[in-house]
């Protein structure tokens, strides 16, 4: 099977193409990508509710949650899209850093100095999309008992993949912490990381257990959720 030309962003892939990609012996895109793309969904789904909530007299009291929530989930969409790209792109210049010669101690140094940059990139990308992903989760449990019930289960895949996101973007983060060479970074990352996650963790929980209980909450100011 020949595959599309690398040249576009999985953004501009059809469905196929980004899984037939996916399940190829090309190591990009990867687990992060994979990771990212599911966020993303989860983004779309945070806008599909607030949308499917809009102009509806019994939810009237939470149309401004809804507006930002319609908007709010399309950008962290958009932005996730991007990061796939961003991850794949940084772990094809780490993977390219680790082929470089190694037989002499110059050559060493060389690849040691431009591994240390590329696991830098290679860090952030994926650390960036964890944050996307916690806050895809924090949007599902701010339009939870507060959105059109009957897509409340929706929220709930939402939450879902948005954690299952944060948790495969946060082992792209603490795989790539050993070529760092930079202690301080990597323990700030990974505490960062586990914050995130904890965050996460919990904020999925809680829209699992507002769905759960088909409860309805007083409004509240969209963005206002404490960090």
């Amino acid at each position: 099977m020949t595959l599309p030309a690398r040249s576009a962003g999985f953004a501009d892939l059809a469905l196929r193409e980004f899984v037939d990609r996916l399940a190829s012996a090309d190591p990009t895109p990867g687990g992060g990508a994979a990771s990212a793309v599911a966020a993303s969904l989860g983004g779309a789904l945070v806008a599909m509710v607030a949308g499917l909530s809009q102009d509806r007299p019994r939810y009237a009291g939470h149309a401004a949650l809804h507006e930002w929530g319609k908007a709010e989930g399309r950008r962290l969409a958009d932005d996730l899209l991007r990061l796939a790209d961003e991850d794949a792109a940084a772990y094809g210049v780490l993977a390219a850093a680790m082929k470089l010669p190694k037989d002499t101690d110059p050559q060493k140094a060389d690849r040691r100095a431009a591994m240390r940059a590329a696991a830098r990139a290679a860090t952030d990308a994926p650390l960036n999309a964890v944050i996307a992903a916690r806050d895809v989760v924090r949007a599902a449990e701010e339009l939870a008992g507060r959105s059109n019930v009957n897509a409340a289960s929706d929220l709930n895949v939402a939450a879902l993949l948005g954690l299952a996101a944060a948790r495969g973007a946060a082992e792209n983060v603490l795989v790539n912490l050993p070529f760092l060479g930079d202690e301080a970074y990597a323990a700030e990352a990974r505490a960062r990381v586990e914050q995130l996650l904890a965050e996460t963790e919990r904020l999925s929980q809680e829209v699992h257990r507002v769905v759960e209980s088909g409860e309805g909450r007083t409004p509240r100011l969209p963005g206002t959720q404490p960090a």
